[in-house]
C-alpha cells in the first residue's frame, strides 16, 4: 500500500474526483500485495496440477540422468562445464511455464486493481524518510499493529488448513513406506499440488478481505473536511476577484469590438437618449437585419457619438429599440415580429441616403 494510516479526524466528507485524480497522479493508489501473492500461488498450484504428468515425467527424466548416467561418468575439469549447463537447461525447461504464469498473473492482478499507472513522485527522495522519529511512528502505529495481527492470523489460518490436510492424507502418505521410488514421487507431488491449491483458495479469500479493507482505508485517508472542500473549489474555479477582472476585461474586449463595427451599420435606433442599437443588413447576405452593436447611457452615448462621427444615420424609436433590447443579443439577426418596424425604418434611412446624393 502506498500511502500512511492517518486519523481522519473532522474529515468525514468523501474525496472528491479532483482529491482522487490528484492522488492517483502522485501515485497515490491503493492494493493488495496479498491478492497479487495469493492470485500468484493459485495459478501456479493450478499449472502443476494440470500438467503434472508433463513436469513429473521431466523430474524423473532429470532424476535418471543425473542419479543413474552422470554418477557412472568421472568428473574432470572438462566435462563439468557440460553438466552443469545440461542441469541449468533441464531446470529452465521444467520451470519456464511455472516464471511465464507467474510473471503474467502478477502483471495482470496489478493492472486489475491499479490499472496502467506511471508516477515518479513514489520514487524521488523523501528526507522525512531518513528521520528516526517517524521511523518509530511507523513502527509503533495502528497500521503496523494491524499488519501484525494479520500476519498472524493468516499463518495460523493457513497452518491449520495445512495441517487437517495432511492429517487427512496422512494414512495413504505412510504407505508410501513399501512403495517404489516412482509412486511415492507421484502421490507425494499429488499430495503436495492438491494442498497448494487449497492453501491457495485460503489465501485468496484471505487476500479478498484485504483488498477490501485497503480500499476501505484508502478511501478514509483521503477524506476532506468541508473547509478542504471549499477550498478546492476555490481553487478550481479560480479567485472571485480574478474571475471578476477577467469578467470585467472581456467585456472591455466586446465592447471594443462592437464599438469598431458602429461605422458600418445602416441605422442607429434610439431611445431616445437610454438606448442605442445599431443595425446593418447587408443583401444577399443576411436574411434580415443584424444587431452589431447596443448599448444603453454612457454606452448608448458612445455609439450615437460614433455614429455621427460616421455619418450613420440615427432614428429615434423607443418602442423598436426597447424590443431590440430585451429581444436580441449582438451577432443576432432580428425577430420576425419587428421585420415590419424595421423595414420602415430602414426604408426611411434609405430615402434619407437618396435625397443626400442627390443634393
Amino acid at each position: 500500500m502506498l500511502f500512511f494510516f492517518q486519523e481522519s479526524g473532522d474529515k468525514t466528507e468523501e474525496p472528491t474526483p479532483h482529491r482522487l485524480r490528484e492522488a492517483r497522479r502522485k501515485g497515490q493508489v491503493f492494493k493488495s500485495m496479498e491478492l497479487n501473492s495469493a492470485i500468484n500461488i493459485l495459478g501456479v498450484m493450478i499449472l502443476f496440477f494440470i500438467f503434472s504428468a508433463v513436469a513429473f515425467r521431466g523430474i524423473e527424466e532429470v532424476l535418471k540422468l543425473f542419479i543413474g548416467d552422470q554418477l557412472a561418468l568421472p568428473l574432470t575439469f572438462n566435462n563439468t562445464g557440460a553438466v552443469m549447463w545440461e542441469a541449468v537447461m533441464r531446470y529452465f525447461t521444467i520451470m519456464a511455464p511455472v516464471f511465464a504464469v507467474a510473471l503474467i498473473l502478477g502483471v495482470a492482478s496489478n493492472l486489475v486493481q491499479v490499472g496502467f499507472l506511471t508516477s515518479t513522485q513514489q520514487m524521488a527522495p523523501q528526507l522525512n524518510r531518513l528521520n528516526p522519529l517517524e521511523g518509530l511512528k511507523k513502527i509503533v502505529s495502528k497500521k503496523a499493529m494491524f499488519e501484525m495481527v494479520k500476519a498472524i492470523l493468516k499463518i495460523v489460518i493457513i497452518s491449520s488448513v495445512a495441517f487437517f490436510f495432511v492429517r487427512s492424507r496422512l494414512d495413504v502418505l505412510l504407505l508410501l513406506v513399501n512403495q517404489g521410488a516412482a509412486v511415492s514421487l507421484q502421490v507425494f507431488w499429488n499430495t503436495m499440488t492438491l494442498l497448494g491449491i487449497l492453501v491457495g483458495v485460503v489465501f485468496l479469500f484471505l487476500a479478498f478481505m484485504d483488498y477490501l479493507f485497503q480500499r476501505y482505508e484508502y478511501k478514509t485517508s483521503l477524506k476532506m473536511s468541508r473547509k478542504e472542500i471549499k477550498d478546492e473549489h476555490k481553487h478550481l474555479e479560480g479567485d472571485p476577484l480574478v474571475r471578476a477582472k477577467l469578467k470585467e476585461k472581456q467585456r472591455q474586449l466586446d465592447r471594443e469590438r462592437m464599438m469598431q463595427d458602429v461605422p458600418g451599420a445602416d441605422v442607429v435606433i434610439t431611445n431616445p437618449t437610454e438606448i442605442a442599437i445599431a443595425l446593418v443588413y447587408r443583401e444577399g447576405v443576411d436574411s434580415a437585419p443584424r444587431v452589431v452593436a447596443k448599448g444603453v447611457e454612457v454606452l448608448a452615448r458612445k455609439i450615437r457619438e460614433i455614429a455621427v462621427e460616421n455619418d450613420v444615420a440615427i432614428i429615434e424609436n423607443p418602442p423598436v429599440a426597447q424590443m431590440l433590447w430585451k429581444e436580441t443579443e449582438i451577432g443576432e439577426e432580428i425577430p420576425f415580429e419587428l421585420y415590419q418596424a424595421v423595414a420602415e425604418i430602414m426604408a426611411m434611412v434609405y430615402r434619407m441616403r437618396e435625397k443626400r446624393s442627390i443634393i
